[in-house]
């Protein structure tokens, strides 16, 4: 009897089943990418455990060609330069705060107004449906892979902080480059520190208050230089995941398609929500020691002077989208259906 599987008919038969059982249909001659993932969060931080099941799941779908390596801890570079990192191919994935660049990214800046989004995990899907229609223009350096936040964060100091004239004279290590446009319409000083760098600046008398969320305070240590915390919802900050454009284009199709299918709205949801439940317990945790540190929340009458006088940090940004020939009131009626549709308005 004949050996069927000799057959030349039969072999291809059986090859073109196994190409597409492989994931995406990823062809076995895939040339082998060896990727360079890069954070400047600390190994411990809820973001990298999210980020490595990304990376698991990115390989999986190449069938193994791409094989990602994670480089948390500013290992391949420092937090501010981790979009020009990715721009340069110093690293072919990025983490990255454009608020670290005030003035760089101004549509984006919108996600980080204050009291404009209420939650991380369907604001992440929110902010990054939404920044789709402009990531070409104002990342085009670079290859736009999604958009998510942390939870909400709060202001933490030294000294008590009620009222918005309380931070007259106080320096500020904000957030974002909005929320430092807050801090000096409000009379305050803006200390420009990475996270890593903030416990330091702090310490040294370099700030006196910050911006951050709940869980990460205690992540860095910023805990315990400050004691004051005002338990209220002031700014989510919306970062960003990148690719470097060339490694991106230097994939095969196939490899393309399962890096595409891992830059998408659901995954910015699951790399917020599991980055957002961090936060929410290190909230928690600071709540409970009432020995150490004073917890309060505004009143409603408060946090309607905070909303009052914060409303011109949203002109000011609506007068530098302007500035790069984009239509901000437009840019935020699609921010804000989009929270809307995701459940995560203000």
């Amino acid at each position: 009897m004949k050996n069927l599987f000799c057959h030349p008919c039969v072999r291809w038969s059986v090859l073109s089943l196994s190409v597409l059982a492989s994931p995406l249909g990823v062809h076995a001659q895939d040339k082998t990418q060896s990727l360079r993932v890069s954070t400047w969060v600390p190994a411990q931080h809820a973001l990298n455990p999210a980020v490595q099941s990304w990376i698991d799941s990115l390989k999986k779908a190449s069938g193994g060609s791409i094989n990602p390596t994670l480089f948390p801890s500013e290992q391949l570079g420092k937090a501010m330069d981790h979009y020009d990192m990715a721009r340069d191919g110093l690293t072919d994935f990025a983490f990255v705060n454009p608020g670290y660049q005030p003035g760089r990214f101004p549509i984006f800046a919108a996600a980080s107004l204050p009291f404009e989004i209420n939650n991380a995990k369907a604001g992440s899907a929110a902010i990054d449906a939404w920044y789709r229609a402009y990531a070409a223009k104002e990342m085009k350096e670079v290859k736009y892979c999604f958009a998510f936040a942390h939870d909400p964060g709060a202001l933490h100091s030294r000294k008590k902080v009620v009222m918005p004239a309380d931070l007259k004279g106080m320096k500020v290590r904000p957030a974002t480059s909005t929320v430092g446009q807050m801090v000096t319409l409000l009379g305050g000083t803006n200390v420009q520190a990475s996270a890593p760098e903030s416990r330091d600046a702090i310490e040294r008398g370099v700030a006196d208050a910050i911006t951050f969320p709940w869980g990460s305070l205690t992540l860095f240590g910023i805990d315990k230089v400050v004691k004051f915390h005002m338990d209220t919802p002031l700014y989510v900050t919306p970062f960003v995941w990148v690719m470097n454009l060339d490694k991106y284009n230097s994939l095969s199709p196939a490899q393309k398609q399962a890096v595409d299918s891992h830059c998408t709205s659901e995954w910015a949801e699951k790399i917020g929500s599991a980055w957002a439940d961090f936060e929410i317990n290190g909230r928690t945790k600071l709540l409970a020691d009432k020995a150490n540190r004073e917890i309060y929340a505004l009143t409603p009458e408060q946090l309607a002077a905070w909303k009052s006088a914060v409303a011109p940090v949203r002109q000011q940004w609506a007068d530098e989208v302007k500035k790069r020939g984009d239509d901000p009131v437009a840019v935020m009626k699609a921010l804000q259906q989009s929270l809307t549709k995701y459940k995560s308005a203000m």
